[in-house]
């Protein structure tokens, strides 16, 4: 399907599910598993001494975790929503004002994986890389500082939870703290973001059950950071147990493992597949999703063990980041089988 065909829906307006939104029976809409004693996503205090330790031991069994005691304020957060709320509630002729183009990736618009599906998602989303003065001026043109000021400290606070992230798990997997620093100074070599905020909006829908609010990917980030705001709706697929759901945990993130940073790992930490439904006919949910990039002229491969243990085979060849996305999005949304020794 052509890009010009991804335009968002305009939610408001429709009293049935259009055609163009209805997703036919398969495993994408299969019943999902209830949460036992058995099945429980690990939560991490980062203030914890064992914190490395911790977050190591979840990414490879889960390829994600609950972060707890991580620095970002209440307050901080709840501007966030509030922000979110305030430009996914405009009328639809204002936020395509601000329509993501083909040359462009910041913006209002559709998931980037809808062109891997035949079926458009019940989602609506808004991209910003650093600044997003120039999108929020044609949104509000007297009033975009407020949203401005709040976006762009959010996303200081994340880059830097997310740099403290990193170191912790670079030293489980004993990766060198000169790699480690030559990572972060990248990120930071330059006034270009590598880092992308995506707001997620998933409007309420006349029969949730025939719709996907966001259908089963996995993130070509390291990791990524969510703030679900108190509605249920993300799932992971685990193995063994089928579709697991997670509710939100009041004052915690969701952070997942990404694809580089499954490579790098070797495979040791999976990168998670997961998904969004739609929950009801009256709930409007938001979400905040953080995808922590290293630039995309850095060469990613997997580590090697230290000399003093057994050598490991790597599982996947040297790749740069710019090269990895565009194998990805040319490979209809998945990326390790392309690039699999």
């Amino acid at each position: 399907m052509a890009d010009q065909e991804f335009l968002p829906l305009d939610f408001n307006s429709v009293q049935t599910v259009p055609e163009s939104h209805l997703w036919p029976d398969s495993d994408e809409l299969s019943s999902v598993i209830d949460l036992d004693e058995k099945i429980s996503l690990p939560s991490i205090d980062l203030l914890n001494d064992g914190a490395s330790e911790l977050l190591g031991r979840a990414c490879e069994q889960w390829g994600m975790f609950q972060l707890t005691n991580h620095g970002i304020s209440k307050t901080l957060i709840a501007e966030m929503e509030e922000e979110a709320r305030r430009l996914f509630t405009l009328p639809v002729k204002e936020k395509m004002k601000t329509l993501r183009s083909a040359d462009r990736v910041t913006g209002y618009g559709t998931a980037v994986i809808s062109k891997y599906h035949p079926k458009c998602m019940w989602h609506e989303g808004f991209t910003i890389l650093g600044s997003p003065a120039d999108d929020a001026k044609k949104l509000w043109p007297s009033d975009s500082k407020r949203f401005c000021d709040v976006m762009e400290e959010y996303q200081s606070e994340m880059k830097r939870l997310s740099d403290r992230l990193i170191k912790l798990i670079f030293k489980f997997l004993d990766i060198s703290e000169e790699e480690t620093m030559k990572l972060l100074s990248s990120m930071d070599d330059s006034d270009k973001s590598y880092t992308a905020l995506q707001l997620n909006s998933y409007p309420p829908c006349p029969d949730p059950d025939q719709v996907m609010g966001l259908a089963a990917h996995t993130d070509t980030s390291l990791f990524t950071i969510v703030h679900q705001a108190c509605n249920d709706g993300l799932q992971i697929f685990k193995d063994k147990a089928g579709w697991v759901p997670l509710s939100p945990m009041r004052g915690s993130f969701v952070v997942n493992v990404g694809d580089l940073l499954h490579i790098m790992s070797n495979g040791r930490f999976q990168s998670i597949l997961h998904r969004v439904t739609i929950q009801g006919k009256k709930v409007h949910r938001f979400s905040l999703a953080y995808f922590y990039y290293p630039p995309p002229y850095l060469y990613i491969s997997p580590h090697s063990k230290p000399l003093s243990e057994s050598p490991q085979t790597p599982l996947y060849r040297c790749v740069s980041v710019k090269e990895y996305f565009t194998m990805k999005a040319k490979n209809n949304g998945e990326g390790l089988s392309t690039i699999k020794i």
